[in-house]
């Protein structure tokens, strides 16, 4: 069993994995807060940190071609140069404390980005460069728990940008923040030879998941059906905050 884990453990992320891979085809967000979250409840959640940036990777890789004419290179470049700073500062400090002080930032960060999605934050007009720089700050930071898309998936969200933008812009943005934080994870040991076994397993699971989300089997409207994502997001942080605290 990769990280040690047990049949029972090593069966829940098995699920965790099918579960985010078919939200993640159904409503296009959530696979890496949610296998980082769930990951909280069994194991030290930092190991599956670089398992789901490989897995996200892998994905983003597979849309590349397609969405090159419709990229905002001048967003994407100053979020890259916000989350230069951010990845290393975030690294550096999401390994240097114990897991259950991760579990608690994890769960603490996961339930403020839920709150702000739930209450719809808007801006009154586009946001300049600064704004966005500090967004890609916020993303390198975040992406050391693995959850570097979130603060910016909301930070655009909150703006008026064309869907098919939107869509691109971060696609192409994500694949360069999962580069750029690659070498720097295993330089703070968090890639092992456990990540690819990890990886391997997840392939079956991520491809089922993905074909089962993108068919839409469910009848719910993929925008209502974010909103019970973030209520599993809200609800695996918080059982993730009790077993750091108990």
């Amino acid at each position: 069993m990769p990280f040690e884990m047990g049949a029972a453990a090593t069966a829940f992320m098995a699920v965790a994995f099918f579960v985010a891979a078919f939200v993640r085809g159904y409503s296009g967000f959530g696979f890496s807060a949610l296998v980082v979250s769930a990951a909280a409840l069994v194991t030290d959640p930092l190991y599956f940190v670089p398992v789901v940036m490989f897995c996200e990777f892998g994905m983003t890789a597979q849309q590349w071609r397609s969405v090159g004419a419709h990229v905002d290179w001048r967003r994407v470049r100053l979020l890259s140069l916000g989350a230069l700073a951010g990845v290393p500062i975030g690294l550096a400090v999401i390994t240097g404390i114990g897991a259950d002080a991760v579990r608690i930032v994890i769960a603490g960060y996961v339930m403020l980005m839920c709150a702000v999605m739930l209450a719809g934050w808007k801006m009154k007009s586009e946001a300049g460069a600064s704004a966005v720089v500090g967004a890609g700050f916020a993303s390198g930071l975040a992406n050391a728990p693995g959850m570097g898309g979130l603060p910016v998936a909301t930070f655009f969200a909150a703006q008026s940008i064309a869907a098919v933008t939107f869509r691109a812009t971060l696609i192409v943005y994500f694949a360069l923040l999962d580069a750029y934080s690659a070498p720097l994870m295993w330089w703070h040991g968090m890639i092992s030879r456990d990540t690819f076994v990890a990886i391997v397993l997840s392939l079956p699971l991520l491809a089922a998941g993905l074909w089962a989300g993108s068919r839409h089997f469910l009848r719910t409207d993929p925008k209502d059906f974010r909103v019970v994502t973030i209520g599993l997001l809200m609800l695996l942080a918080a059982l993730g905050l009790l077993k750091s605290v108990l």
